[in-house]
């Protein structure tokens, strides 16, 4: 809109200053070797303006021809470089799309046209990286060290390929050399991380201290990480140096009222240094917050000449400041339990048994702590199902952390993360696919039971044998073969090759393995002489 309107105003005054000159016409007179020549004002102007017209075109000419070789080579170098930004951008999509062939062949073609560009030996380093070449990968990090604009970037190249190669000590070098190049985040982390998995709290708790006060941590976070560090620091001090254990306990309860190891270390040296009122206090603001059973065992413990009796009573004052967990009534019951009041102690875990705290079905501790019930009250078979059971129970609450699950909390996780470990219920294992069940088994046709026939009114004398089935269809009287052996002759003795079939009242009976007479593997039955059940006999 300016330029616009400074147009209109450059016009305006052109047509103003040649009305002007209309208005007022005059002659100019030009002498040159004796001639002299008049002409009006306009023709004159006129003159001096197509003048000044040609004497730029032919000095744009003249300056052409002069600057033709430059302006070759810029033109050169403009399509190189075109050429290099081409295969620049071709090749980070090749990296992005995982084609290792494709990155290192544009790598190459950008490093050719365009070999000054930062970006073009980040396209190479990351296209040895693909294709697995580390030294072409290393070497490449190396030159970026060279150039003020790639040095923080080939530090952070190589401390990566140090960690890949597994020389961590390399890798920590590089990450403290770019810690002090510049306030780089991933160099903060990776030294804290260090230092943090080594032991060295002290050196962590000072880089947790200058990363905050370079803005590369959230005040929260900052917090929390200062709080575990004291807790860490306090803990391996308790023994030697209670005060300043004591100190730090409260420095990091201040920071993270949640955190249960600081609460727990702060409550006991607070108890040991006789202040149990105030101890009393920070336990129950920490339980409160989270029920675990650290404080609760600290808890009933401050005073170590309490009875049983007196610890159960502050079981109870504990469970009413979280009524609604069931951390308090497994402190309860177990408070009971030593006691020896296992009334109380059934009653308190009754809500557990029910499923009234929000758990399905009583975790392991619930089923252990009621074997343990058991066993004071002297029900041997009672407290073999609760150990059954419990080994078939959900896990308890327990530190988890990088898939290790603990009753011990630790300022670092076992991967060398900072403040890791959270008190959760572990997740439950998937098991292992059930097999498919076996092909029903054929129906096993059990052997009919003998069918014994009820004995005649009288005893009839047995018909004579002509054949062997009429031996076995009529049984022999056996009064008659006492009184009389030689009135009968005995059945014929039948053939290994061919058993008999026993038969009753002309039907077929079918035996079982095991008949009621049969002497089976240990030999004969002692029976009466001459009485037989079967006719085979």
């Amino acid at each position: 809109m300016v330029r616009l309107l400074l147009f209109f105003a450059a016009l305006a005054l052109a047509a103003y200053g040649l009305t002007w000159l209309a208005e007022n016409p005059g002659e100019v007179t030009l002498t040159w070797r004796g001639v002299e020549v008049n002409v009006s004002l306009m023709l004159a102007l006129g003159v001096v303006l197509a003048l000044a017209i040609a004497l730029g075109i032919l000095w744009t000419l003249i300056r052409f021809v002069l600057r033709a070789p430059s302006l070759i080579s810029l033109a050169t170098n403009a399509r190189r470089r075109e050429k290099g930004y081409l295969a620049l951008s071709r090749g980070m999509i090749a990296v992005g799309s995982g084609d290792a062939q494709a990155a290192h062949r544009h790598a190459g073609d950008a490093r050719k046209f365009i070999a000054d560009e930062p970006l073009t030996m980040l396209l190479r380093a990351q296209s040895a990286q693909l294709a697995g070449d580390r030294p072409s990968a290393v070497a490449a990090f190396n030159e970026m060290l060279e150039h003020p604009q790639t040095h923080a970037l080939g530090l952070r190249g190589l401390h990566v390929e140090a960690r890949r190669s597994g020389d961590h000590h390399a890798a920590l070098d590089y990450a403290v050399r770019a810690h002090k190049y510049a306030a780089l985040p991933w160099a903060a982390q990776a030294v804290l991380d260090d230092r943090a998995a080594h032991g060295d709290w002290a050196g962590a708790l000072a880089t947790v201290e200058s990363n905050a006060s370079a803005k590369l941590l959230d005040k929260p976070t900052a917090n929390r990480w200062r709080a575990v560090l004291k807790t860490a620091i306090a803990l391996d001090r308790a023994d030697r140096d209670p005060k300043g254990a004591l100190a730090l306990a409260q420095e990091a309860c201040a920071l993270a009222p949640g955190l249960v190891p600081a609460a727990a270390l702060n409550g006991r040296l607070t108890a040991a240094a006789g202040d149990y009122r105030r101890a009393s206090k920070i336990l129950e603001a920490a339980y409160r917050q989270t029920p675990h059973p650290e404080l609760a065992a600290i808890y009933l413990r401050l005073r170590p000449g309490d009875s049983a009796l007196d610890r159960l009573a502050r079981a109870r004052a504990l469970a009413r400041v979280a009524p609604f967990d069931a951390e308090s009534q497994l402190t309860v019951a177990r408070a009971a339990l030593d006691a020896h009041d296992l009334a109380a102690a059934r009653t308190a875990l009754a809500p557990l048994l029910r499923g009234d705290m929000g758990a399905s079905r009583p975790t392991a501790r619930v089923c252990l702590l009621m074997a343990e019930i058991e066993e004071a009250d002297g029900a041997e078979g009672a407290v073999r199902e609760w150990l059954n059971r419990a080994a078939r129970a959900p896990r308890d609450r327990a530190w988890v952390a990088d898939g290790v699950i603990t009753d011990h909390w630790s300022p670092v996780s076992p991967l060398g993360e900072l403040d890791a470990f959270t008190w959760r219920t572990p997740d439950e294992r998937l098991s292992a696919p059930e097999p498919a069940p076996p092909p029903p088994a054929p129906p096993r046709i059990e052997p009919a039971p003998p069918r014994i026939e009820p004995a005649p009114p009288r005893i009839e004398p047995a018909p004579p044998i002509e054949a062997p089935v009429a031996a076995i269809d009529a049984p022999p009287d056996p009064v008659k073969a006492i009184e009389s052996p030689s009135a009968s002759a005995p059945p014929p003795t039948p053939s290994p090759e061919t058993p008999r079939t026993p038969r009753a009242n002309g039907n077929i009976v079918l035996l079982p393995s095991n008949a009621p007479d049969d002497p089976g593997p240990h030999g004969t039955p002692d029976r009466k002489p001459g009485y037989r059940l079967f006719a085979n006999e």
